[in-house]
Protein backbone atom coordinates (compact mmCIF):
# COMPACT_ATOMS: atom_id res chain seq x y z
CA UNK A 1 0.00 0.00 0.00
CA UNK A 2 1.45 3.35 -0.88
CA UNK A 3 0.76 6.22 1.62
CA UNK A 4 1.61 9.36 0.13
CA UNK A 5 2.34 11.45 4.04
CA UNK A 6 1.91 15.36 2.74
CA UNK A 7 -0.67 16.63 0.44
CA UNK A 8 -2.82 19.75 0.51
CA UNK A 9 -6.48 20.61 -0.38
CA UNK A 10 -7.97 24.12 -0.05
CA UNK A 11 -11.48 26.01 -0.91
CA UNK A 12 -10.72 28.51 -3.81
CA UNK A 13 -10.15 32.48 -2.51
CA UNK A 14 -13.71 33.82 -2.63
CA UNK A 15 -14.85 37.13 -0.71
CA UNK A 16 -16.86 34.15 1.22
CA UNK A 17 -14.03 32.33 2.36
CA UNK A 18 -11.03 34.32 1.31
CA UNK A 19 -7.11 33.39 2.45
CA UNK A 20 -5.51 35.29 4.99
CA UNK A 21 -3.40 37.89 3.68
CA UNK A 22 -1.44 38.57 6.55
CA UNK A 23 2.42 39.37 6.75
CA UNK A 24 4.24 36.44 7.87
CA UNK A 25 1.66 33.85 6.75
CA UNK A 26 3.03 32.32 3.49
CA UNK A 27 1.59 32.73 -0.12
CA UNK A 28 -0.53 30.88 -1.85
CA UNK A 29 0.73 27.33 -3.36
CA UNK A 30 3.16 27.44 -6.57
CA UNK A 31 0.70 25.60 -8.59
CA UNK A 32 -3.56 25.40 -8.48
CA UNK A 33 -3.69 29.01 -7.65
CA UNK A 34 -7.93 28.62 -7.33
CA UNK A 35 -8.14 25.81 -5.06
CA UNK A 36 -7.35 22.09 -4.95
CA UNK A 37 -10.02 19.59 -3.79
CA UNK A 38 -10.42 16.01 -2.82
CA UNK A 39 -11.36 14.89 -5.29
CA UNK A 40 -8.71 16.19 -7.53
CA UNK A 41 -6.25 14.75 -5.67
CA UNK A 42 -8.15 11.31 -5.74
CA UNK A 43 -8.04 11.87 -9.43
CA UNK A 44 -3.92 12.60 -9.11
CA UNK A 45 -3.30 9.70 -7.17
CA UNK A 46 -5.67 6.78 -8.41
CA UNK A 47 -3.49 7.79 -12.17
CA UNK A 48 -0.38 6.96 -10.94
CA UNK A 49 -1.29 4.64 -7.92
CA UNK A 50 -1.12 5.99 -4.65
CA UNK A 51 -3.55 4.45 -2.35
CA UNK A 52 -4.28 7.15 0.70
CA UNK A 53 -2.72 10.53 1.70
CA UNK A 54 -2.35 12.57 4.87
CA UNK A 55 -4.06 15.79 4.36
CA UNK A 56 -1.97 18.54 5.55
CA UNK A 57 -4.38 22.12 5.93
CA UNK A 58 -1.72 24.52 4.25
CA UNK A 59 -0.04 27.40 6.20
CA UNK A 60 -1.34 30.27 4.37
CA UNK A 61 -4.88 29.65 4.71
CA UNK A 62 -4.66 29.82 8.86
CA UNK A 63 -5.66 27.27 11.44
CA UNK A 64 -9.07 25.71 9.95
CA UNK A 65 -8.97 22.13 9.59
CA UNK A 66 -12.62 21.33 8.71
CA UNK A 67 -12.22 21.32 4.99
CA UNK A 68 -9.40 18.64 5.54
CA UNK A 69 -11.51 16.65 7.76
CA UNK A 70 -14.87 16.85 5.86
CA UNK A 71 -12.52 14.63 3.21
CA UNK A 72 -11.58 12.20 5.28
CA UNK A 73 -15.13 11.56 6.63
CA UNK A 74 -15.71 11.76 2.56
CA UNK A 75 -13.58 9.49 1.51
CA UNK A 76 -12.78 6.88 4.44
CA UNK A 77 -9.82 5.40 3.85
CA UNK A 78 -8.43 7.09 1.50
CA UNK A 79 -7.28 10.24 3.89
CA UNK A 80 -6.37 10.98 7.41
CA UNK A 81 -5.51 14.78 8.59
CA UNK A 82 -2.44 16.34 10.27
CA UNK A 83 -4.07 19.19 11.43
CA UNK A 84 -2.73 22.81 12.71
CA UNK A 85 -3.21 23.55 16.06
CA UNK A 86 -2.08 27.10 17.88
CA UNK A 87 -0.96 25.79 21.40
CA UNK A 88 -0.83 29.84 22.52
CA UNK A 89 -4.63 29.58 22.35
CA UNK A 90 -6.45 30.26 25.67
CA UNK A 91 -8.47 26.63 25.11
CA UNK A 92 -5.53 24.52 23.93
CA UNK A 93 -4.80 22.82 26.78
CA UNK A 94 -8.54 21.66 26.67
CA UNK A 95 -8.76 21.25 22.75
CA UNK A 96 -5.11 18.94 22.52
CA UNK A 97 -6.71 16.92 25.17
CA UNK A 98 -9.29 15.59 23.02
CA UNK A 99 -7.23 16.40 19.63
CA UNK A 100 -7.09 12.58 18.29
CA UNK A 101 -11.19 11.95 19.42
CA UNK A 102 -12.06 13.87 15.91
CA UNK A 103 -12.17 11.16 13.47
CA UNK A 104 -9.94 10.74 10.85
CA UNK A 105 -7.53 13.49 13.03
CA UNK A 106 -4.03 11.10 13.59
CA UNK A 107 -1.37 14.47 14.24
CA UNK A 108 -0.36 17.82 14.70
CA UNK A 109 1.33 19.75 11.77
CA UNK A 110 3.33 22.45 13.46
CA UNK A 111 4.56 25.50 10.81
CA UNK A 112 5.62 27.81 13.40
CA UNK A 113 2.76 30.35 12.27
CA UNK A 114 -0.50 30.53 14.55
CA UNK A 115 -2.89 32.74 14.04
CA UNK A 116 -2.63 34.02 17.97
CA UNK A 117 0.85 34.64 18.35
CA UNK A 118 2.66 34.60 14.73
CA UNK A 119 6.26 33.62 15.47
CA UNK A 120 9.06 31.75 13.94
CA UNK A 121 9.64 27.71 14.32
CA UNK A 122 12.79 28.92 16.42
CA UNK A 123 10.92 31.34 18.74
CA UNK A 124 8.34 28.19 19.44
CA UNK A 125 10.92 25.84 19.97
CA UNK A 126 12.98 27.52 22.42
CA UNK A 127 9.55 28.97 24.02
CA UNK A 128 9.37 27.45 27.73
CA UNK A 129 5.72 28.76 27.63
CA UNK A 130 4.61 25.70 25.51
CA UNK A 131 6.92 23.32 27.49
CA UNK A 132 3.01 21.75 28.48
CA UNK A 133 1.90 21.19 24.97
CA UNK A 134 5.55 18.92 24.29
CA UNK A 135 4.30 16.98 27.52
CA UNK A 136 0.41 16.48 26.16
CA UNK A 137 1.69 15.34 23.02
CA UNK A 138 4.31 12.97 24.25
CA UNK A 139 1.90 11.88 27.14
CA UNK A 140 -1.29 10.98 24.91
CA UNK A 141 1.10 9.93 22.21
CA UNK A 142 -0.03 13.00 19.41
CA UNK A 143 2.31 12.44 16.16
CA UNK A 144 4.23 16.43 15.21
CA UNK A 145 5.29 17.04 11.75
CA UNK A 146 7.34 19.90 12.45
CA UNK A 147 8.52 22.22 9.29
CA UNK A 148 11.90 22.79 11.07
CA UNK A 149 14.33 23.59 8.48
CA UNK A 150 17.09 26.54 9.94
CA UNK A 151 15.56 25.78 13.29
CA UNK A 152 16.34 22.03 13.65
CA UNK A 153 18.91 22.30 16.58
CA UNK A 154 16.38 24.55 18.58
CA UNK A 155 14.40 20.75 18.30
CA UNK A 156 17.44 18.61 19.90
CA UNK A 157 17.01 19.39 23.33
CA UNK A 158 12.72 19.03 22.59
CA UNK A 159 13.78 15.08 21.80
CA UNK A 160 15.90 15.27 24.79
CA UNK A 161 13.20 16.13 26.94
CA UNK A 162 10.60 14.17 25.76
CA UNK A 163 12.12 10.68 24.67
CA UNK A 164 8.40 8.96 24.16
CA UNK A 165 7.55 12.29 21.90
CA UNK A 166 6.94 11.03 17.91
CA UNK A 167 8.31 13.93 16.09
CA UNK A 168 8.63 14.19 12.19
CA UNK A 169 10.80 16.06 10.44
CA UNK A 170 9.21 17.82 7.46
CA UNK A 171 10.57 17.82 3.55
CA UNK A 172 13.49 16.08 3.86
CA UNK A 173 15.10 18.31 6.70
CA UNK A 174 15.82 21.00 3.80
CA UNK A 175 15.98 24.49 4.65
CA UNK A 176 15.56 27.67 2.55
CA UNK A 177 19.30 28.28 0.34
CA UNK A 178 20.91 28.92 -2.93
CA UNK A 179 22.38 25.63 -2.91
CA UNK A 180 21.68 21.61 -2.65
CA UNK A 181 24.91 22.18 -0.20
CA UNK A 182 22.98 24.88 1.48
CA UNK A 183 19.54 23.56 1.94
CA UNK A 184 21.15 19.98 3.11
CA UNK A 185 23.35 22.15 5.76
CA UNK A 186 21.04 21.15 8.20
CA UNK A 187 22.44 16.57 8.03
CA UNK A 188 24.27 16.76 10.67
CA UNK A 189 21.56 18.03 13.08
CA UNK A 190 19.56 15.53 11.70
CA UNK A 191 22.29 12.93 12.25
CA UNK A 192 22.16 14.27 16.11
CA UNK A 193 18.19 13.93 15.62
CA UNK A 194 18.10 10.70 14.01
CA UNK A 195 19.64 9.15 17.45
CA UNK A 196 16.68 9.05 18.99
CA UNK A 197 14.59 6.28 18.10
CA UNK A 198 11.05 8.80 18.28
CA UNK A 199 12.29 10.82 15.57
CA UNK A 200 11.44 10.36 11.78
CA UNK A 201 11.79 12.17 8.69
CA UNK A 202 8.95 13.25 5.48
CA UNK A 203 11.29 12.76 2.25
CA UNK A 204 9.83 15.27 0.02
CA UNK A 205 10.76 18.72 -1.89
CA UNK A 206 13.31 16.49 -3.44
CA UNK A 207 11.71 17.27 -7.26
CA UNK A 208 11.92 21.13 -6.56
CA UNK A 209 15.12 20.96 -4.81
CA UNK A 210 16.47 19.66 -7.71
CA UNK A 211 18.55 20.82 -10.84
CA UNK A 212 17.79 17.75 -12.64
CA UNK A 213 15.14 15.91 -14.74
CA UNK A 214 14.19 12.67 -13.08
CA UNK A 215 15.37 10.58 -11.08
CA UNK A 216 17.11 14.30 -9.82
CA UNK A 217 20.13 12.75 -9.45
CA UNK A 218 21.81 15.66 -7.49
CA UNK A 219 20.01 15.42 -4.66
CA UNK A 220 20.64 11.71 -4.15
CA UNK A 221 23.93 11.98 -2.21
CA UNK A 222 22.07 13.93 0.38
CA UNK A 223 19.45 11.38 0.56
CA UNK A 224 22.11 8.28 0.88
CA UNK A 225 23.20 10.44 4.16
CA UNK A 226 19.57 10.70 5.25
CA UNK A 227 18.76 6.89 4.66
CA UNK A 228 22.43 6.19 6.35
CA UNK A 229 20.92 8.56 9.37
CA UNK A 230 17.46 7.44 10.19
CA UNK A 231 16.66 3.75 7.98
CA UNK A 232 13.79 3.23 5.98
CA UNK A 233 11.37 2.27 8.94
CA UNK A 234 11.54 5.84 9.67
CA UNK A 235 11.61 7.50 6.04
CA UNK A 236 7.88 8.99 5.25
CA UNK A 237 7.55 9.52 1.42
CA UNK A 238 5.76 12.63 0.85
CA UNK A 239 4.83 14.52 -2.56
CA UNK A 240 3.44 17.79 -1.15
CA UNK A 241 2.03 17.64 -4.51
CA UNK A 242 0.37 21.42 -5.35
CA UNK A 243 3.86 22.50 -4.45
CA UNK A 244 5.55 20.59 -6.92
CA UNK A 245 5.83 22.95 -9.99
CA UNK A 246 5.79 21.53 -13.25
CA UNK A 247 7.77 18.22 -11.95
CA UNK A 248 5.39 15.15 -12.45
CA UNK A 249 4.02 13.47 -9.62
CA UNK A 250 4.59 10.19 -11.14
CA UNK A 251 7.85 10.75 -11.58
CA UNK A 252 8.16 12.11 -7.56
CA UNK A 253 6.74 8.39 -6.59
CA UNK A 254 8.59 6.81 -9.01
CA UNK A 255 12.14 8.04 -7.83
CA UNK A 256 11.48 6.15 -4.55
CA UNK A 257 9.99 2.94 -6.57
CA UNK A 258 13.28 2.58 -9.12
CA UNK A 259 15.09 5.77 -9.01
CA UNK A 260 17.32 5.42 -5.85
CA UNK A 261 20.11 2.96 -6.67
CA UNK A 262 20.69 2.74 -2.55
CA UNK A 263 17.43 1.51 -1.46
CA UNK A 264 16.59 -1.84 -1.11
CA UNK A 265 13.42 -3.06 -2.16
CA UNK A 266 11.88 -3.84 1.06
CA UNK A 267 13.21 -0.93 2.05
CA UNK A 268 10.95 0.68 -0.70
CA UNK A 269 7.76 -0.81 0.88
CA UNK A 270 9.07 0.87 4.55
CA UNK A 271 9.36 4.38 2.77
CA UNK A 272 6.12 4.45 0.65
CA UNK A 273 3.89 3.13 3.28
CA UNK A 274 4.85 0.83 6.61
CA UNK A 275 6.47 3.59 8.06
CA UNK A 276 3.53 5.95 7.77
CA UNK A 277 1.34 3.26 9.17
CA UNK A 278 3.35 2.72 11.68
CA UNK A 279 5.25 6.39 12.54
CA UNK A 280 1.75 7.92 12.44
CA UNK A 281 -0.28 5.26 13.87
CA UNK A 282 -2.45 4.78 10.79
CA UNK A 283 -3.05 1.33 10.32
CA UNK A 284 -3.06 -0.24 6.70
CA UNK A 285 -6.29 -2.32 6.40
CA UNK A 286 -6.01 -5.91 5.88
CA UNK A 287 -8.37 -6.43 3.57
CA UNK A 288 -7.05 -4.67 0.73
Amino acid sequence: MITDAQVHIYAPNTPAHPWPNQPGRGSAPWTHPNGFSAEEMLGAMEAVGVDRAVIVPPVWAGEDNSPALRAAVRYPGRFAVMGRFDPYAPDAPERLERWLDTPSMIGIRMSGRWDTVPTSAREALEDPAIEWYWETCERLGIPLAILVGASMPALLPIVQRHPRLRVIIDHSGMRGANSLAEAFDTIPTMTELARHANVSIKMGSIPNASARDYPFADVHPYLARIHAAFGAQRMLWESDFTQLGSRLYADCLRMWQEGVSFIADDERDWILGRAAAEVLRWPEPRDR
